[in-house]
């Protein structure tokens, strides 16, 4: 059985709440907030799943920010 947790982040763009079920354990968590590398330690996790758990960014908020910055 994957364990899942459920983690709850504010997205810096545009301030509203947002969560995730991410399939991680709770050793992965601890591991990664103590200093391992999160592609390490969370292999199965894709880039979008990353971003959030490292910035609080949803899926596309991180491709909207780079557009506004190739638009200038």
């Amino acid at each position: 059985m994957v364990e899942t947790i459920r983690i709850h982040k504010t997205s810096p763009l545009t301030q509203k709440p947002g969560y995730m079920d991410l399939p991680i354990t709770h050793e992965q968590l601890v591991g990664w907030m103590n200093g391992e590398l999160i592609q390490v330690i969370m292999p199965e996790l894709n880039a979008d799943q990353r971003e959030f758990l490292i910035s609080g960014y949803m899926p596309g908020e991180f491709d909207l920010i780079f557009k506004e910055d190739e638009d200038e």
